[in-house]
Parts: structure tokens; sequence; C-alpha cells
């Protein structure tokens, strides 16, 4: 059993949920989520605690309802406080800017690379090397920021490329020099 899943889910005073037998509905200060339930999970609802049971019925049911527990409470994270990541481009001439809400990348490339920002991410940059993701869907804030780290990540000899803010890169020796 999921110890994860057996904790109640506390529902702040800003926080609407509608629970239907399939789908879930989160509405909060800072906008909407929904997500697709299982068969093989029960969702009750008390006054301010929502709680996750696994279906007896089904074979699974005890591998889903502490990730869907997790889930749901990213969800009310996200619609009072909202997700970010930030990443830091180091190297030499690296840079980054917005154009409009797309984020444009100089990262030693021949070109300059785009990455378009999809409906409900927020994307910043300050001072040319940092950027920051924000949003309200925990997945998709982690999504945007992992596909805006592929674009050049961090390399073990130089330590030049994208990297979350605060990853350690552990460097390697070069080649030995010649006797």
């Amino acid at each position: 059993m999921s110890r994860i899943g057996k904790l109640p889910i506390k529902v702040p005073d800003k926080v609407n949920v509608t629970i239907s037998p399939t789908i879930i509905m989160i509405k909060g200060p800072k906008g909407e989520l929904s997500r697709e339930l299982p068969a093989a999970i029960k969702i009750i609802q008390n006054d301010k605690t929502i709680s996750v049971i696994p279906n007896d019925n089904c074979t699974n049911s005890y591998q889903l309802y502490g990730t869907y527990r997790s889930l749901i409470n990213n969800m009310i994270v996200g619609v009072t406080t909202g997700f970010q990541k930030k990443l830091e481009l180091q190297g030499v001439g690296y840079r980054s800017q917005l154009e409009g809400k797309n984020l444009i990348l100089s990262v030693g490339y021949s070109h300059q690379v785009k990455i378009l920002s999809p409906e409900g991410i927020k994307l910043s940059v300050e001072g040319n090397t940092n950027v920051t993701v924000a949003g309200i869907d925990k997945e998709l804030v982690g999504q945007i920021a992992a596909n805006i780290r592929l674009v050049r990540p961090p390399e073990p000899y130089k330590g030049k490329g994208i990297r979350y803010q605060g990853e350690y890169v552990r460097k390697k020796v070069g080649k030995a020099g010649k006797k």
C-alpha cells in the first residue's frame, strides 16, 4: 500500500473541486485544471479534504492511487500558487531573449533556436542568461524546461550549456598533454 496515497489532500478555501466519475476539475485563483480518472480509483470529497481510495475490483488500483493522489495535490498547488523552473545559460556569447511570447536562444549554433510558448506557460528572461518557466501545470512546466535544456545540455569538459539553477555539473579532466 502506498503511504502517500493514504494521506488526505487539504483543499484551500479559494479552490473549487468538481468530481465526476471520470473527470476531476479544480478551479482556483490562478486558473483551472482537469484530469481524467481511471476506473481503478475512487475519489471521496469531504468538507475541506479529498481522499483517494483504490478500487478493489481492479488489479492495478494499488499501483495508481498513490500516483493520482500526488497528481491531484499538484493540481491544487498549481491553481493556488503555481510552479516555476529556472534555467541558466553558461558559455561565452550564450544569451536569450523574448520575442512576443516565444523564446529565442543563441547558444553557439549557426542559427538562433526559437522555442514556442504553449498556452498556460509564461516565459521570462532576466539579464540575458536566466530563463524562468512558470505556469499552473507542473507537468507542462517541467516538460518545457526540459525541452529548453535539451537545446544545449551542459557538457562535462568546460561546463557550457543550459542548466537548471543550482544544478551541479561534474567536470571531466581533458586529454593529457604530450611529454
